[in-house]
């Protein structure tokens, strides 16, 4: 794992995932069972304590002039959406895990694929006046001004790829992916359920079935 730093440690804690060797399309009978019963329970309204936690997932992302609202919200309150409007997307088992975990803990979740850009290292830090990606086939772009993004370091230039609402489409897996980055984002200072511990856990557990050589680092 390469060098990877934060700069929003006072209101964003991040966890860092990278797995190898890791087969996208694996069947995985845990993950089919756990998200079949999600999928029953989102269909209702979230607990207070979930929330409590979706709200500060929130506003975690109130840097600067950055207003998580509207298309700006966190991607995890689009699955849960989605999930409650009976209609959870499904692309494949690794897409389906990341998805799972955001959905079942409502917090914000990036995943890239790591061969798609050659990068020494990652740093985390508000975007600045007229950085953008492109975050999909059609070429939507994001403005990332003071909102939280991952950029990839190349050869001492910094590549916007990662953001709790969008990811870029230079990056995304795809049928072929076999070395990955997970990036968890949590709010920093939150000491009630669920614990960062907790969901990278989870998560770490599921992604072993389909993968190897796990590594994991909190920033």
């Amino acid at each position: 794992m390469h060098s990877i730093r934060n700069k929003f440690v006072e209101k964003v804690t991040i966890g860092i995932l990278w797995a190898d060797a890791v087969d996208v399309q694996r069947y995985h009978a845990e993950l089919e069972t756990r998200l079949s019963h999600l999928l029953a329970i989102r269909m209702k309204s979230l607990t207070e304590s979930e929330e409590n936690f979706r709200k500060a997932c929130r506003d975690m992302l109130r840097i600067g002039s950055y207003k998580p609202t509207g298309r700006g919200k966190p991607a995890s309150e689009y699955l849960l959406r989605e999930a409650m409007q009976d209609n959870f997307p499904r692309i494949n088992t690794l897409v389906d895990i990341n998805n799972y975990i955001s959905l079942k803990y409502s917090v914000p979740i990036s995943l890239w694929d790591r061969q798609k850009i050659n990068s020494e290292s990652c740093i985390f830090r508000p975007g600045n006046e007229g950085e953008s990606f492109i975050f999909n086939l059609t070429g939507q772009s994001i403005q990332l001004r003071d909102l939280v993004t991952g950029f990839a370091v190349c050869d001492g230039k910094e590549v916007p790829i990662i953001t709790p609402v969008k990811d870029s489409q230079l990056t995304k897996t795809d049928v072929n992916t076999s070395e990955i980055g997970v990036a968890i984002y949590y709010p920093a200072g939150w000491n009630g359920a669920p614990s960062m511990g907790e969901i990278i856990e989870e998560f770490s557990g599921l992604l072993s079935r389909v993968s190897e050589n796990l590594q994991i680092k909190l920033v």
